[in-house]
């Protein structure tokens, strides 16, 4: 049997992170347990050798992705290469854009206004802003009523002052001045928590007790988490984190390349589950050595939310490990109708990270946000640090700040985002802010459904339709499925259409890399490695975002093609492997 390649995983992410910072660890922290052990010279040094033959053979699930794009571009039969990797949406929101280009127009008018020589002119005043802007918009061009539509739902419905929002918006479009406050515009926090509140906070009213701090794109969000938890001493070595798996696999590497020296916890979640987390997996969180708990809902590969039941059962895991940190990213959650945030159910535990990028067609733009509750569990802990650690935090953010022990966890994010010294310089750039207000506002502006998020959500569901029917699969209907991605299992599919026999045929003689490279290579087809996320052998994840309706139809007759050639294979050894056979 051909030897089965590998992927970078969870655990060899966990190995990668031991051989970084030498730090010892029994055996039993590769399986998932979250007990610190010490051990000897040798066994340090066995530890750290195997790891790094390991990580040698490795490669992601997106760098094997990329090697099987070139196959793709130059496959044998000259098909139109069909890339169901990629998660960037092949659509974008247009009203957005379109607003902005039409208000940076308006501003530099604002601008020239005060004064104008060449190609130089002063800033935006506030004095008479609203008679202006009245003034210059027409309500007969469609993108000039939104725009008045947008100003005034944030003055009628979000109560601001009219002058205000326009200077700010003015100013942050121009870009001429630092974000002020540095971590979110004023109007501009009020807009997105109103938008989260629509589509993430579900029937919790949080809009108003919500700290938001806007970030280049989601996993910079992310990155700014990781590292602040652990500046702040509330990751220390040695401490459990527990990842919900199958999950993004650059969230895996993130912390193995910052020598966080943390340790692993699989909450696994299954198919035969509605990708769902089980009692037995929740319970893991209970462990109070488990500091903190990261999950994609919904999830990425798999593509499901968490049910209503799971989230219940989570507030009962918080109440059993209070001091529990969870961080959700809910980029997907926007693609599930009723969708509910952790964040809406466990607001003082949880640490909410969104992202425009896949709803409207942003991922270039790098905008997203961290979200937290005036009452955390972040800032309960920091209170809680050592006198030694304290004393540590307070020299660091004195430079800031004159009350350092009462600088919140959310500030303290937005510092260490720029070494903290370059503080009075962070915040994300405000005309992404502002693109940010407008993505917000073409949502909100709607008294009851958004046009587009049905559109978007309308889209993705007829192509899985059109991808299980090419495939012959019954659709997941379950209420909690995006649709956005799909995992197929490749195993189960070749069993059911072509026997047992033959499956074990293709297990001894492909390996799922084989396979892939012969779609790729043969027919044109892109999919991404489900093992490479924790999913399970044999599975695959599938974009349903980025090709069209009829594509996906072509996708499963490729792939069939695939397979017949491979059966045919078989049948001619079968054949020739019967006794009397010629």
């Amino acid at each position: 049997m051909k030897k089965q390649k590998k992927v970078f995983s969870l655990k060899k992410a966990i190995c990668f992170l031991l051989v970084l910072s030498f730090m010892l660890l029994p055996l039993s922290a590769f399986a998932g347990e979250t007990n610190a052990g010490s051990g000897t010279g040798t066994e340090k040094n066995d530890l750290q050798k195997a790891a790094e033959e390991e990580l040698q053979k490795e490669l992601g699930a997106f760098e094997i992705t990329a090697e099987q794009r070139k196959l793709a571009k130059q496959n044998e039969k000259g098909y139109p290469p069909l890339d169901a990797g990629r998660g960037n949406p092949n659509w974008i929101n247009t009203q957005a854009r379109y607003a902005f280009a039409r208000f940076m127009e308006y501003a530099l008018g604002e601008c020239e206004a005060t004064f104008q020589q060449e190609n130089m002119a002063g800033a935006a005043k506030k004095e008479g802003i609203s008679a202006r802007f009245d003034a210059a918009m027409d309500p007969d061009s469609p993108v000039d009523a939104f725009l008045i539509n947008a100003v005034n739902y944030c003055v009628e419905k979000l109560g601001m002052d009219k002058d205000d929002l326009l200077k700010e918006l003015a100013d942050a479009i121009i870009g001429d001045y630092y974000p002020e406050p540095s971590r979110c515009l004023v109007n501009t926090e009020i807009i997105l928590n109103t938008f989260l509140q629509s589509v993430l906070y579900g029937d919790a009213n949080l809009a108003s007790t919500t700290k938001v701090f806007p970030t280049e794109g989601g996993t910079a969000a992310i990155d700014y988490i990781f590292d602040s938890l652990e500046h702040n001493r509330l990751l220390k070595p040695g401490d459990g984190i527990a990842i919900a798996t199958p999950i993004f696999t650059p969230y895996l590497q993130i912390p193995s390349v910052k020598s966080y020296n943390l340790v692993s916890v699989d909450v696994s979640t299954s198919m035969e589950n509605d990708w769902d987390i089980e009692d037995s997996e929740l319970k893991k969180l209970e462990d109070p050595s488990v500091k903190a708990f990261f999950l994609v809902n919904p999830s990425n590969p798999a593509s499901h939310a968490l049910s209503d039941e799971t989230l219940d059962k989570l507030k009962e895991v918080v109440e059993k490990n209070p001091d529990l940190i969870i961080i959700t990213d809910d980029v997907y959650g926007t693609f599930v109708d009723g969708f509910r945030s952790v964040y809406s159910i466990l607001p003082h535990n949880t640490v909410l990270v969104y992202s425009f990028s896949k709803l409207y067609g942003v991922t270039g733009w790098r905008i997203g946000l961290i979200a937290m509750n005036e009452d955390n569990i972040m800032d309960e802990l920091l209170a809680k640090l050592s006198e030694e650690d304290k004393q540590f935090l307070y020299s660091e953010y004195s430079i800031v700040t004159e009350n350092p022990e009462e600088f919140p966890f959310v500030e303290r994010v937005t510092a260490d985002s720029r070494s903290i010294g370059l503080y009075h310089t962070s915040g994300l750039s405000t005309p992404s802010q502002v693109f940010m207000d407008f993505l917000a506002l073409t949502h909100l502006i709607y008294e009851s459904e958004d046009p587009y998020l049905e559109l978007a959500n309308d889209i993705v569901n007829e192509r899985y339709e059109a991808l299980m029917e090419g495939l012959e699969l019954q659709a997941d209907d379950c209420e909690n499925n995006s649709h956005y991605y799909t995992v197929v299992d490749i195993y189960a599919l070749i069993a059911a259409k072509y026997g047992q026999d033959f499956l074990d045929w293709f297990k001894e003689n492909k390996t799922e890399i084989d396979f892939l490279n012969d779609l790729a290579g043969k027919e044109g087809v892109v999919f991404m490695y489900g093992p490479g996320f924790e999913a399970p052998d044999g599975t695959v994840r599938i974009s349903l975002a980025n090709l069209n309706k009829e594509d996906y139809k072509e996708i499963a007759r490729r792939l069939y093609e695939l397979l017949d050639q491979y059966y045919e294979v078989f049948e001619e050894e079968t054949e020739t492997a019967l006794p009397g056979a010629a």
